[in-house]
């Protein structure tokens, strides 16, 4: 098996730098633990509920690491081919075509896997060797063995409170890891981000905050998670561009959560109480 030359950090992946920095308000210390975790050259595990930022970290620290950042939307259809590249075949005959995580992995960018458990088990286990001290990617196809640049991490998120027995992470994945815990921001932090990212004054960000704590309580089969930040950024947004704040509510947050009749139906009553 052969260990090609590192290419010069990031060059072949210019594209994919990420160009302004993405504004992040700090929920807890995550800024700093994920940066230590880079630079210890250790693997990332995000954890929390769907919109509530973990994608807008990884761009924010890929930016202020100045480091490349290659972004795979795992589904349940992927396979090992669509991470580490396959062989193709053109006029010329066949040529091996390098998939997202191997050009991460040679170049030295970070790798971000978003929902990682939509990913077949059997798929995920390719990364194994990445997040020990081996730090290598064997490509069984083409017999190639590649040492991970040194500027090279793997980050994966997932939903740890929406999960089906049979779309959980492995113990033996999970523990390659070191994790950090994004959980619902506090109500101030919240709604200083809804006011950024939405653009609209702090007290109407404050009454779609207010919304969303009570979805997150409510114990109902209907709503099996509740109003996510990245939900009342939508409903805020409607908002700031003229739309009245009850329809946005409606079209922005109680209808993408559930189609149940009488559940929207106490979600609008909540809303009319909070903007009433």
């Amino acid at each position: 098996m052969t260990r090609p030359q590192l290419a010069p950090a990031g060059a072949p992946l210019d594209a994919w730098r990420v160009a302004q920095e993405p504004w992040y308000e700090p929920v807890d210390h995550e800024l700093a633990w994920f940066e230590a975790a880079y630079h210890a050259r250790l693997p990332i595990m995000l954890k929390g509920p769907t919109g509530c930022g973990k994608t807008r970290l990884v761009e924010h620290m890929a930016w202020r690491l100045k480091r490349p950042l290659v972004t795979i939307a795992c589904h349940e259809d992927m396979n090992a081919g669509d991470l580490v590249g396959r062989y193709l075949l053109d006029g010329n005959g066949t040529y091996w075509q390098d998939g997202p995580l191997t050009n991460a992995v040679r170049h030295g960018a970070i790798c971000y896997l978003d929902e990682v458990v939509e990913a077949r088990q059997d798929t995920t286990v390719v990364i194994h060797p990445l997040t020990d001290s081996r730090r290598i990617l064997p490509i069984d196809k083409s017999g190639e063995l590649i040492t991970a640049h040194p500027d090279f991490t793997l980050v994966i998120s997932f939903n740890p409170h929406y999960q089906h027995v049979s779309k959980n992470l492995k113990p033996s994945t999970r523990q390659r890891f070191v994790a950090l815990d994004l959980g619902w921001p506090g109500a101030q932090t919240e709604a200083a981000i809804v006011a950024h990212e939405g653009n609209v004054p702090h007290d109407v960000a404050e009454k779609l905050v207010t919304i969303a704590a009570r979805t997150r309580v409510l114990d109902d089969p209907a709503l099996p998670e509740g109003a996510s930040t990245r939900m009342l950024i939508y409903a805020a947004t409607l908002i700031a561009h003229g739309m009245d704040a009850l329809a946005a509510c409606r079209i922005g947050i109680i209808q993408p959560l559930s189609d149940d009749t009488d559940l929207c139906a106490a979600l609008t009553a909540i809303a009319s109480g909070v903007f009433g």
